[in-house]
């Protein structure tokens, strides 16, 4: 038995927020069981998994450890004594409890995430193991001179083998949703995306695109991408249900497989980064 108290970070979200966050084996199967047997309560109360949390509510978990919890293997793609790259897993969040940071901080005594993927993004996370690395990159990645690319397998294939795409997004924290508009409106801020046809298999009718953010925002490549009629497959959220069946894909084809250094100024201690790529291989079932 396991009890949550809920913070702040969490009012108003859906109980599985709160529970996928703190236990990284946890899965979707395992998890609608529990609401079925009645193993997950709040403040003493047997509830369902549409039930909303709130700060202060106390979550009372009936599920063997071994459920919860899975062992990590890290797999470290580029290391030396300022920076460390990761092959991030797919279902770990990169900070909280029973995340990428906490598990690395078991064996580093500083370890600093510079950017983040969302929990069912897989690939590169690039850490910093010192502060004044950790403020360099930072700022490199606001001025831009930090690339990242993805890739996505998306259902369809587009007529336009390279496009830079602009749109406007909202994001909805009550519903853990963002939302895409062509013109501005109230609310919505501006994002780019850039995308790259690699590959495409006209019969099963899908491609598979390099994907440059220019602005980075939460969801907006799987958002971006759904919302010009090329959704992710395997893509719970954004995805198209019968597509993500029709693949066998329980979670969203996309990949963190490039980091690139563009220093156009100074980086101090990092200069020897500057023209370097990491790349990491990955191949789509």
């Amino acid at each position: 038995m396991r009890e949550i108290v809920v913070s702040n970070k969490f009012n108003n979200k859906k109980i599985s927020d709160i529970l996928y966050n703190n236990f990284n084996g946890l899965t979707k199967n395992t998890l609608y069981k529990a609401f079925r047997k009645k193993d997950i309560r709040i403040n003493g109360e047997k509830i369902n998994q549409d039930t909303v949390i709130h700060s202060g509510d106390v979550l009372t978990i009936y599920i063997i450890d071994d459920l919860l919890f899975k062992e990590i293997n890290l797999e470290k793609i580029y290391e030396d004594k300022n920076i460390l790259v990761i092959n991030k897993p797919c279902n770990i969040e990169v900070v909280g409890n029973n995340s990428l940071t906490s598990f690395l901080e078991e064996e580093y005594s500083s370890i600093y995430p510079c950017h983040r993927l969302d929990r069912n993004t897989m690939g590169l996370v690039l850490f910093a193991k010192n502060e004044e690395s950790l403020n360099i990159l930072l700022k490199k990645f606001k001025d831009k001179e930090i690339e990242k690319h993805y890739l996505a397998k998306v259902y369809g294939v587009p007529v336009k083998t390279s496009q830079t795409l602009t749109a406007y997004l909202f994001k909805d924290n009550k519903k853990s949703l963002v939302y895409i508009s062509d013109i501005p409106k109230k609310g919505y801020v501006k994002i780019i995306t850039s995308y790259t046809l690699l590959e495409k298999n006209i019969k099963e009718n899908y491609s598979i695109l390099d994907v440059e953010l220019h602005t980075g925002k939460t969801h907006q490549i799987r958002a971006h991408l759904a919302h010009i009629g090329f959704p992710i497959i395997g893509d719970g959220k954004y995805g198209i249900n019968e597509i993500n069946k029709k693949f066998k894909c329980q979670t969203q084809e996309l990949y963190s497989y490039i980091l690139k250094f563009n220093f156009k100024t100074d980086a101090g201690i990092l200069n020897y980064l500057n023209n370097v790529t990491i790349k990491n291989k990955y191949l789509f079932k």
